[in-house]
């Protein structure tokens, strides 16, 4: 009778432990899916952006010609700077993957929905290797020749419109915005927004690819555990 009483309680702690790890499971696997619908928010802002971008971008070719011919004719490079100057990085929601991760919470999924936990980690690591050199080369590379071109008074129309000194009544492109006459330097700023530009349709193909990846992952937890 002893042996079975120990027996059963064993049993019981078994079961009960058992229990504890499949609720801790699914708050992971909740959690996960908050973060997720975070990331499918953050990546849609983001991939809109780089579409905004590809299409003002777009005249680049009829933009080189007008200014080249006269460099004083550089209304078309107001679009070519708005989209040109500034960026948005995207950045994993990883509080849950951390936890995971350094409180061993791995071992309690089951072997499916780790894989595809840490297949979109990895796709994460795929865009961020890609964002923080050949995206980022091509971010500065456009940025810091600009500065050596436009004009200080046009340019900052561009950025900062408030800015103290700065007339910002006139309509923007009415004036010359180079400063420099440098036609080299100025084909270097063309050559280096169609590196730019191709830099931007790369990143949106990547982000595109980890955003059906996170939106997969949604549609799977939904189903598999009912989450909302």
């Amino acid at each position: 009778m002893l042996f079975l009483a120990v027996f059963c309680g064993f049993l019981a702690e078994n079961i009960r432990e058992h229990q504890i790890e499949r609720h801790r499971e699914k708050q992971y696997l909740q959690s996960l899916y908050e973060d997720l619908k975070t990331d499918t928010t953050r990546l849609n802002f983001i991939i809109n952006l780089d579409n905004e971008k590809i299409s003002g971008l777009n005249n680049l070719i009829d933009c080189y010609d007008t200014v080249t011919k006269n460099l004083k004719e550089t209304a078309c490079l107001g679009l070519l700077i708005k989209f040109s100057k500034t960026s948005f990085n995207f950045s994993l929601t990883d509080r849950t993957l951390r936890q995971l991760a350094n409180a061993g919470g791995f071992r309690l999924l089951n072997k499916e929905d780790a894989d595809s936990i840490i297949a979109y980690e990895s796709a994460y690591k795929d865009y961020l290797n890609f964002e923080t050199t050949l995206f980022q080369d091509a971010q500065d590379n456009v940025r810091n020749t600009l500065n050596e071109l436009a004009n200080f008074k046009m340019n900052v129309q561009f950025q900062t419109p408030s800015l103290r000194g700065v007339d910002t009544t006139s309509d923007k492109g009415q004036q010359p915005l180079l400063f420099s006459e440098d036609r080299a330097l100025l084909n270097k700023w063309f050559n280096e927004l169609v590196l730019y530009f191709r830099a931007i349709s790369g990143q949106r193909n990547i982000l595109n690819r980890l955003k059906q990846k996170a939106e997969g992952l949604l549609q799977y937890y939904k189903a598999e555990y009912h989450f909302e």
